[in-house]
């Protein structure tokens, strides 16, 4: 049986490199991608990498209609065993329902549409982020409403939770994230009787596009980089090389937790209670 792999957010960054790790684990690799020319041209620069058929896929992980689509097309194509949700937004892209809608609610959309097809053996993993790390005070009813993302007033019931606050699209990028650490935990018991997995991953400062976009807008990058044990940004094959480990056999022990990829910035900066 042919083995299917799925990498969101394929098209650039953390993504393209979960991606080229895929074609080594999968006989087919989808490129999930909202930029259909993005994904296209991972295809195409991919193509000779250990002969994993490479199909782009033009998609919004938002739609619902769509999503169910892909978990069809991967049902005809042959079994599921990896997806790398990288797929994501970040606080400079959009305001605090776009950027929650993709981060949290896309990844619930996600999971919900791939669940039928889950066998043995299959991984996700999520990425999440290291900001929740940060945030120490955590309102009544918050994570109640973080934990019910498909919920049809979602949005809303959130807000009602956080406040205003929730409108800085730095701290919505936050909350979504710790949605995402929360979420995977759960579906990890809902996998769980089907002998498939889900972990997450939280990369710190990483050298994307979208994070040099970060770090135009918001000095704090910059400071955190100095602040880091090692003294540089992380580099998007070395996320991958965590998230390919988690998706690989030799993690079958491994489900429902969050891996953090940061180079020790929350070591130092938080320090050894973090």
């Amino acid at each position: 049986m042919t083995t299917v792999g799925i990498a969101t957010g394929a098209g650039r960054g953390m993504g393209y490199s979960c991606a080229q790790r895929l074609t080594a684990l999968v006989d087919h690799v989808m490129l999930v991608d909202l930029d259909e020319s993005a994904a296209q041209a991972a295809a195409a620069d991919l193509s000779g990498d250990h002969g994993a058929k490479l199909e782009p896929w033009a998609l919004d992980v938002t739609d619902a209609e769509g999503l169910a689509r892909l978990a069809d097309h991967v049902a005809d194509v042959g079994t599921l065993r990896a997806v790398a949700h990288a797929a994501g937004i970040s606080p400079t892209m959009a305001d605090w329902r776009r950027i929650v809608g993709v981060d949290l609610i896309g990844t619930a959309l996600l999971a919900d549409a791939l669940r039928p097809l889950a066998t043995e053996g299959a991984a996700t993993v999520c990425f999440a982020s290291m900001a929740p790390m940060f945030t120490t005070d955590v309102p009544p009813g918050v994570d109640q409403a973080l934990d019910d993302p498909l919920h049809e007033d979602f949005l809303d019931r959130l807000h009602d939770a956080l406040g205003p606050a929730l409108e800085d699209s730095g701290l919505a990028y936050g909350w979504a994230k710790r949605g995402v650490k929360r979420f995977v935990k759960a579906e990890a018991v809902r996998l769980g009787p089907m002998r498939a997995r889900i972990c997450s991953v939280s990369p710190g400062i990483i050298d994307t596009p979208q994070g040099r976009q970060e770090a135009e807008e918001h000095s704090i990058m910059q400071e955190l980089v100095a602040s880091t044990p090692l003294g540089r940004e992380g580099r998007p094959d070395e996320v991958a090389a965590v998230v390919a480990f988690l998706l690989s056999d030799e993690a079958s022990w491994l489900n429902g937790i969050d891996v953090l990829v940061d180079g020790g910035i929350c070591a130092a900066v938080l320090g050894p209670g973090s």
